[in-house]
């Protein structure tokens, strides 16, 4: 989760092993999606698509009548994106293309709105700003830009250590640049703001999970565990032995496999509008 061996442009790196989003998630996803406001008949961009989790849920959203586009800056995902969307709607049209949410391949004003998810962790200070001012870019006066990022100071393990992995991230922070993102996710209003976007409004949404974990949720948390665990050694002062519990992700006395196993997480929505033109 917190390793940052791959560098993958200037500004923008991720963590060197991904997961793919617990199912179990996805439902305050889509919850938190349909708060932004995007409205029937709207264009819209799908910007940092990845696999296209979001893309059935854009096109419900915008109807018949709307559009769909998508960027992602991985070949594998945009071919994963373009089939789902085949599968969803089978001869609707849908542009997905590969491309960096720092420069995107779309006119002023393109975009009715844009929906941007588990992309701007992984930007740095001063990319995060330019990133933003790309996706205010794309979208038309009064349109809208949203973002999600997950929200690191709502996870919980129980059992276990109370105050775990806020200590962790607090002690990561100063020399791990990734910790320090997962962080910025209760500032992005102020960010939003200074990207010369108006109205910007955020909400926080805490995802609970108890005992017995669907399977997806375990392998998810369980392998998070481990990366982090790894992360500790290097931090000396007692915390490899303080995540010790979690180093193993398939031991069977592992925390989230106790008939008291828990994890909670958080996810972190900003919506700006555009102004009009001065």
């Amino acid at each position: 989760m917190l390793t940052m061996d791959r560098v993958t442009e200037p500004g923008l790196a991720a963590p060197a092993e991904e997961q793919a989003r617990p199912a179990t998630c996805l439902q305050s996803y889509q919850s938190a999606l349909e708060q932004v406001g995007i409205g029937s008949g709207w264009n819209v961009l799908d910007a940092g698509c990845g696999s296209g989790d979001f893309l059935p849920w854009l096109a419900e959203l915008v109807g018949p009548g709307g559009r769909v586009s998508a960027v992602d800056r991985l070949e594998r995902n945009t071919a994963a994106a373009a089939e789902r969307m085949r599968q969803y709607a089978p001869g609707r049209p849908v542009d997905v293309r590969r491309a960096s949410v720092l420069d995107l391949p779309h006119a002023d004003g393109s975009f009715d709105a844009v929906w941007c998810a588990d992309v701007l962790q992984h930007l740095d200070d001063g990319t995060l700003g330019r990133a933003l001012r790309e996706l205010r870019r794309v979208v038309r006066p009064g349109g809208l830009v949203a973002v999600q990022v997950p929200d690191v100071t709502a996870v919980a393990v129980r059992p276990g250590d109370p105050f775990l992995f806020t200590d962790f991230f607090r002690a990561a922070a100063p020399s791990c640049p990734y910790a320090r993102q997962l962080l910025r996710g209760r500032e992005l209003h102020r960010w939003l703001r200074e990207s010369g976007l108006a109205s910007v409004r955020q909400h926080t949404t805490v995802i609970e999970h108890l005992a017995p974990l669907d399977p997806g949720t375990l392998r998810f948390w369980t392998r998070t565990g481990a990366l982090i665990a790894r992360q500790a050694r290097s931090l000396g002062g007692g915390w490899e032995h303080r995540w010790a519990p979690f180093a193993d992700a398939g031991a069977e006395d592992h925390p989230l496999r106790s008939r008291h196993g828990y994890v909670s997480e958080g996810t972190t929505v900003a919506v700006g509008t555009v102004p009009p033109e001065q």
